[in-house]
């Protein structure tokens, strides 16, 4: 009988074993559970509480990861990753996410992937059941092309000569200004505990003073227009052992919206990627990216009791 010890997640130490793991299981298709980045990419966010991090467990079995239990935001939305051959942790990782992670605001939800049938079929023994499922779109390099061109007027900007701050205003004006209209002081600290939005941004930035390991700052894609403000701004996550291609963040400026940026900006992912054996790009969940040509669809279910 197979003998595991366990593990509670330290950040400063254990990045690697988390990347390891998820990178072992990929699958394409998203069977297995979410890629490696999104991990990493939440770990390096600053609108995640890692103040309770230290709760995210491994089961090792000869040192080497079987299985991962972590949270994202909330902390009770809480994600699996388990290697085949060590389904028989299945019973014991819904276990230990029931009882370890708190409860606040909202209630606890379970996230799977269609293909980890041991770790449903451990949820619904134990009464979880299945509440909703999302889906998000991803693009098959083998079976399609991105090739929008760049508007009149636009240029992309070297990700090596960019400046962080317009890359953090970009950012902040992509995600926010719809919903703060255009009130928001760039200069003046946010309400959200004093920090400015630059502050708010930094740590996913290459200013960040401590910048997610694995991060590949140098395949960004970033639409300056003819002032030469950034208006438009995709992450990119090369996994090269998976072959792929994490797409991580994706806004445009509102004003700068609906004039084929951000499928310019995927394009230019493309035509980089592509020669180096990209396999998959990941998207979201708008229908943008079905409209563009994106061909896969992954799924989340979410389960509660």
């Amino acid at each position: 009988m197979k003998s595991y010890t366990t593990k509670q997640f330290q950040i400063m130490t254990d990045m690697d074993l988390v990347w390891d793991l998820m990178t072992d299981v990929f699958r394409p298709d998203g069977s297995t559970g979410q890629f490696a980045p999104f991990f990493e990419y939440a770990a390096a966010g600053s609108w995640l509480n890692k103040e309770l991090m230290y709760l995210d467990r491994f089961w090792l079995f000869e040192d080497t990861p079987a299985a991962f239990v972590f949270y994202e935001q909330p902390v009770s939305r809480l994600f699996f990753v388990l290697r085949e051959g060590h389904e028989i942790l299945a019973d014991e990782m819904i276990a230990y996410a029931e009882e370890a992670f708190p409860v606040y605001d909202e209630p606890k939800c379970l996230v799977f992937s269609p293909g980890q049938q041991a770790l449903l079929r451990a949820a619904e023994r134990r009464g979880w059941h299945k509440n909703s499922e999302e889906v998000w779109y991803a693009f098959d390099f083998g079976k399609g092309k991105l090739d929008f061109p760049l508007p009149e007027g636009f240029r992309f900007v070297k990700p090596a000569e960019s400046d962080p701050l317009k890359v953090a205003k970009c950012l902040w004006d992509g995600f926010n200004s719809e919903e703060l209209g255009h009130f928001v002081d760039w200069d003046v600290p946010a309400s959200n505990g004093g920090r400015s939005p630059y502050e708010l941004y930094q740590s996913v930035l290459r200013c960040s003073s401590a910048p997610p390991p694995h991060a590949t700052y140098e395949d960004e894609v970033i639409i300056a227009n003819e002032e030469g403000e950034y208006v438009c701004f995709s992450g990119m996550w090369w996994v090269e052992k998976n072959k792929l291609a994490y797409m991580e963040p994706l806004c445009t400026v509102p004003e700068y919206q609906h004039r084929g940026l951000a499928a310019a900006a995927l394009s230019e992912h493309d035509r980089r990627l592509r020669p180096r054996g990209a396999v998959i790009m990941t998207g979201g969940g708008n229908e943008f990216y079905r409209r563009i040509g994106y061909q896969v669809e992954l799924r989340e279910l979410y389960y509660v009791k």
